[in-house]
């Protein structure tokens, strides 16, 4: 099982990114895909959730109103976009697949906000 994630780059406070997340090597019928995030000396944080049937949809307060999280059926892909980035939404984004006693995780990409 793989869980890719692309998209991250470096990007100006209140610019904007979409992360994609490409889960693969099994059926995720089922499954919540979840955006996290981890920056360096903190901990791994949650950041938006989507089931893989599309809806259930959940964010962090801290990311409300600015990120929008969806899935495409025919590229079974997750999206995560990101708007009005700020300086602290610098961090490792990692995508998650998890059901019942099922959780696989990838290895994420970087997202660096500048002031």
């Amino acid at each position: 099982v793989q869980l890719q994630a692309s998209g991250g780059g470096l990007v100006q406070a209140g610019g904007s990114l979409r992360l994609s997340c490409a889960p693969s090597g099994r059926t995720f019928s089922g499954f919540a895909i979840s955006w996290f995030r981890q920056a360096p000396g903190k901990e791994r944080e949650f950041v938006a959730s989507i089931r893989w049937s599309g809806d259930n949809i959940h964010y962090a307060d801290s990311v409300k109103g600015r990120f929008s999280i969806s899935r495409d059926n025919a590229k079974r892909s997750v999206y995560l976009q990101m708007n009005d980035l700020k300086p602290e939404d610098t961090a490792l984004y990692i995508c998650q697949a998890q059901r019942l006693f099922y959780q696989y995780w990838g290895k994420g990409t970087q997202v660096t906000v500048s002031s």
